[in-house]
């Protein structure tokens, strides 16, 4: 079993910033597909952004293209989602999920997820 931690999230202001963390138990963790998806008050979950198992490949909704950015560190086991110039409609309980099983990386189906970390942006 997979288990996965969201840290980072918060109370920010429209245009600042947020780092979100996801660190898993996945291992070996570079065998790990990872996506970000996020679920705003009153909506279903949506995609935000994937990073392929050795991090060179990333793909994002585009929303948020231009101001989020996935990272990886497998060393550390743990997925960033750098989030800049937030808005209001980015406030929702953001969501880190694995796989294991090979899909194209547009994909939205993940076998492991997080609990969520809370963002809120204000306007």
């Amino acid at each position: 079993q997979v288990q996965l931690v969201e840290s980072g999230g918060g109370l920010v202001q429209a245009g600042g910033s947020l780092r979100l963390s996801c660190a898993a138990s996945a291992r070996p963790f570079d065998t790990y597909a990872m996506g970000w998806f996020r679920q705003a008050p009153g909506k279903g979950r949506e995609f935000v952004a994937a990073i392929s198992r050795s991090g060179l490949t990333t793909y994002y909704r585009d929303t948020v293209k231009g101001r989020f950015t996935t990272s990886r560190d497998n060393a550390k086991n743990t997925m960033f989602l750098q989030m800049n110039s937030l808005k209001p409609e980015d406030t929702a309980v953001y969501y880190c999920a694995a796989r294991i099983t090979i899909r194209m990386l547009n994909d939205p189906q993940y076998e492991y997820w997080g609990q969520g970390t809370q963002v809120t942006v204000s306007s």
